[in-house]
């Protein structure tokens, strides 16, 4: 269990909560943990008929752990486990999937977006994916999910150039459902899980299978991708660039 992760359930809808403010929502190995197992338990309990994702305000999550990632570069060069067991679980949860976003979401705090059924953004969104720049590349399937969501130029400027997307550039590229104020983030993302939790479950759970397909071709990506993703850890151009991420911060 986790400290910075809070799993509470109420009316049919499973809340996951981020809560790590002071180092900005960035996920740890043992928050990947009970995420994960969130995910997996929601997915065959009969009381729980949706997920919602939310974090703290004015962030979500700044993606993975940086100190996680710079000892991946000094040491196995392999990314955590824990990381890789979560990205199936978006994958393959059986319940679908709500998120709330206020201020920023970086690296997966973006890519998991990508397997919400519904996201609700603040104003305040700053949605980013700097792995090219840190001498990586794009996991979370989201090398094959971006493309087709908002076309391969709009996704090789999020996946590749790292360019930051605010709440409209989220909305118009097919990210998120709907922009609200920051204060109001929650209450939307809840509105919607509550609109979803109150439908028929077989219905809906039929409805989005046939919607989203099977789940093989993203778990194939996943793995593709993480083999990837190692081999760069140990890469010159990834030593370097987190080197001088913490350089900077000293």
């Amino acid at each position: 269990m986790s400290e910075h992760v809070n799993v509470s359930d109420e009316g049919g809808i499973r809340t996951v909560r981020i809560n790590r403010p002071d180092k900005k929502n960035a996920l740890t190995m043992a928050m990947y943990d009970v995420m994960t197992n969130a995910l997996e338990s929601a997915s065959i309990s009969d009381a729980i008929r949706c997920v919602l994702i939310a974090g703290v305000p004015g962030t979500f999550s700044a993606g993975n752990d940086m100190g996680d990632f710079l000892a991946a570069t000094q040491g196995t060069g392999r990314w955590s486990a824990q990381a890789l067991r979560f990205l199936p679980a978006l994958v393959h949860c059986k319940k679908p999937l709500v998120a709330a976003v206020s201020g920023v979401a970086v690296g997966i705090g973006t890519t998991m977006l990508l397997h919400c059924d519904y996201v609700a953004v603040a104003t305040d969104a700053r949605l980013s994916t700097p792995f090219v720049g840190l001498g990586l590349v794009p996991e979370a399937a989201s090398s094959l999910l971006a493309p087709r969501m908002m076309g391969q130029r709009r996704a090789f400027e999020l996946l590749v150039m790292g360019h930051v997307f605010d709440a409209a550039a989220a909305k118009e590229c097919g990210i998120a459902n709907i922009v609200v104020a920051p204060e109001d983030v929650d209450a939307a993302g809840l509105k919607a899980a509550r609109e979803i939790a109150a439908l028929p479950p077989g219905a809906v759970a039929a409805a989005r299978a046939l919607m989203r397909g099977s789940g093989d071709e993203l778990e194939a990506r996943i793995a593709l991708e993480g083999k990837h993703f190692n081999e760069r850890l140990q890469s010159p151009e990834a030593k370097a660039a987190f080197e001088a991420f913490f350089s900077r911060k000293r």
